[in-house]
């Protein structure tokens, strides 16, 4: 039986997947700029570059393959929804991600959509129990 979190692991995990093909073939999205205003856009938005697009894979990969279990699911949601809320803070105070991965631009707000769900289902997750009745 899937939980609700394994759920949300693997909505997650089809997301970051899907996010990361499309920064691939955005103009730039394989390039290594990290200059939030001269990278590569997706959806004409968000900045990436080749980096940026191979750690949403990452989190792809292992959203989907946390769903797999609830224990998996939850560390997954609440270590990623940590790692979202320190790139919020970064966005705006790091907004080249020391030159490696811009994370300024609209990602800091994109990065707040993602935190408070994964944070949200991560620290209140709870066991799907099931109870069963004997008749003597």
């Amino acid at each position: 039986m899937t939980t609700t979190i394994q759920k949300v692991a693997m909505i997650f995990g089809i997301g970051f997947i899907l996010t990361a093909i499309s920064g691939f073939i955005v103009p730039g999205g394989m390039g290594m700029e990290s200059d939030p205003a001269m990278a590569g856009k997706a959806l004409g938005l968000f900045p990436v570059n080749l980096l940026h697009n191979v750690v949403h894979l990452l989190f792809g990969i292992w959203g989907l393959a946390a769903s797999r279990s609830f224990s998996g699911s939850v560390a997954y949601t609440k270590i990623a929804g940590v790692i979202y809320a320190v790139l919020i803070v970064a966005g705006f105070f790091a907004p080249t991600g020391l030159g490696l991965i811009p994370l300024g631009g609209n990602d800091p707000w994109l990065h707040i959509a993602l935190a408070l769900p994964l944070l949200f289902f991560g620290f209140t997750a709870k066991a799907d129990t099931v109870t069963t009745t004997t008749t003597v």
